[in-house]
């Protein structure tokens, strides 16, 4: 219980401290939400009288209040999930945009995550067990495929697939003249949003399964000179029962502890992948937030961001607490 109550703790500090900076680092840049919408319109339409001036600075908080009021007001609206409102697509809620992009992403980043997670620790393992014969060679060739830059792999898929034999489409999340209405459920449209996210969840896969499976095979390797091992063998167990009961467990700790912060960070989404891509995710969203100072959309972004990651490692901790009780006394 001192371990759980330790963990609980640092999260909680730790998720105030990350909430506060949320709250600051867009106060402490140059200009305001609404002055910079107020341009936008001045711009486009010419003057504004005073009362859309006045109505626009209290929606988008452009008040005279202290920081320690605004600090009070902004989690009292969290509190009630009230993000703010977006400048670059106003006047639509803040939690409406990120609603809208985040299952794109959760889903694409997220399936491609644990298909590269069970591909490279499956191979890794397989890899560390049969070392030194001419598997070993897999070990290079996906730690090429990881040193490639990633926009430069996203770039190369488009140039063959898309471009040269136009098997998949170039950009989108799905077919927009098949779906004009945008998103629905129906098999079409999950089909066509399968057809379009093959290209960028094929660059997750290819740019991460390296890691998985070169962190895989040195584990292995290291395990299987451990005594427990060369005892299993002495006792005769079969070679397949030793590699599945003994060594795989034992070695995919640290890739489970390293798979717990990959999915956290699925929320983030992968900016190259979707902005390459044109895909509709998280990560395209932040981009449009920062080109456009858009800071409530900046921190609904990043606050999302962070409890995931967050709430990711809080289960990982307690996971692990229960797969290895090393973990529980060494605190």
């Amino acid at each position: 219980m001192k371990f759980y109550a330790r963990r609980i703790a640092f999260y909680v500090v730790t998720l105030w401290a990350t909430i506060s900076l949320n709250f600051l680092l867009p106060r402490l840049l140059p200009g305001d939400p609404a002055d910079i919408l107020l341009a936008k319109m001045q711009r486009a339409g010419g003057e504004l009288n005073e009362t859309t001036v006045r109505n626009i600075k209290a929606l988008l908080g452009g008040d005279s209040s202290s920081m320690w009021e605004q600090y009070v007001a902004y989690w009292g609206r969290m509190l009630q999930g009230d993000l703010g409102v977006s400048v670059t697509k106003y006047p639509t809620p803040v939690t409406e945009l990120i609603a809208a992009a985040l299952p794109w992403t959760v889903i694409l980043v997220g399936i491609a995550t644990v298909i590269s997670f069970v591909l490279g620790v499956g191979i890794g393992a397989w890899v560390g067990w049969r070392r030194g014969t001419w598997v070993d060679h897999l070990v290079p060739f996906t730690t090429v495929l990881q040193s490639i830059p990633y926009f430069w792999l996203a770039l190369v898929l488009v140039a063959i697939f898309s471009v040269a034999l136009g098997v998949f489409p170039i950009f989108g999340g799905y077919d927009v003249w098949a779906f004009p209405d945008g998103p629905e459920w129906s098999w079409d449209f999950i089909g066509s949003a399968i057809y379009h996210g093959f290209l960028p969840a094929l660059t997750i896969v290819l740019s991460s399964i390296g890691g998985w499976l070169l962190g895989m095979r040195n584990m292995m390797v290291s395990t299987v000179s451990e005594d427990y091992i060369v005892t299993a063998e002495a006792k005769g167990l079969k070679p397949m029962r030793i590699l599945r009961t003994y060594a795989t467990r034992n070695a995919a700790i640290p890739s489970i502890a390293g798979f717990s912060i990959s999915l956290g960070f699925v929320v983030a989404g992968s900016i190259v992948m979707e902005q390459v891509f044109t895909y509709p995710g998280i990560g395209k969203l932040m981009i449009q937030s920062v080109q456009n100072s858009d800071y409530a959309l900046m921190q609904g972004v990043f606050l999302v961001i962070t409890v995931a990651v967050l709430a990711a490692n809080f289960i990982m901790d307690i996971v692990y607490g229960f797969i290895d009780p090393r973990a529980r006394h060494n605190v």
